[in-house]
């Protein structure tokens, strides 16, 4: 017999394609919480995903906590680099102009930082996480706002705005209707430059 013929199978590790390192097993755990939810988050489940050791998952992230905290602080900094919510321009039409197609291309982003959004009310301790990101999402808004519109913003505002851009975010994750997206954003652009009196 020959040599190939008297050694066991191997079976291939799997292929990890989604960035290197420690990023990959952060793309791993996003993927892992939007398919499953929280629950399902576990080292072996994210180096399955990823396609290595858990003990890899260990040495990068020392304990389950971290590697949420660390997931998480992934997610929201992906986001907001890819959603266009702050281009820099100053011109309203260019505000969140990538939103729709950042739901479209990574839906188990946003589906995580939602996933997370309400496991906090389960476990308070992951709420001081959620509200110190997401303030990042508030200063975008406020920072773009103040550059688009002739008056500026104000807290409420800013936060009405970005509860807006979260809806649209849900919606389209649930229906998968970019379309829709894209429409209301147009609308709400236009609503954030109308001036008060001026007719529709």
């Amino acid at each position: 017999m020959s040599d190939s013929a008297e050694k066991p199978a191997v079976r291939p590790r799997k292929r990890v394609d989604y960035g290197t390192g420690r990023e990959a097993l952060l793309n791993a755990a996003v993927r892992v919480v939007a398919r499953g939810g929280l629950r399902k988050l576990t080292y072996r489940a994210v180096a399955e995903e990823a396609g290595v050791t858990h003990g890899l998952v260990v040495h990068h992230f020392g304990s389950r906590d971290a590697l949420i905290e660390a997931a998480l602080e992934h997610a929201v900094r992906t986001s907001a680099s890819t959603s266009s919510l702050e281009p820099g321009t100053g011109d309203i039409a260019d505000f969140a102009a990538g939103l729709a197609d950042m739901v479209t291309r990574e839906p188990a982003l946003q589906t995580f930082q939602y996933e997370l959004m309400l496991e906090s009310r389960r476990r308070p301790e992951l709420l001081p996480q959620i509200r110190a990101l997401y303030d990042e999402y508030f200063q975008a808004t406020e920072r773009e706002l103040s550059r688009s519109l002739p008056d500026g913003t104000s807290p409420a505002l800013t936060r009405l705005v970005f509860a807006a851009l979260e809806g649209l975010v849900l919606h389209q994750l649930v229906f998968d209707e970019p379309d829709v997206t894209e429409a209301a954003l147009k609308e709400l652009r236009s609503l954030l430059t109308r001036k008060p009196g001026e007719a529709e």
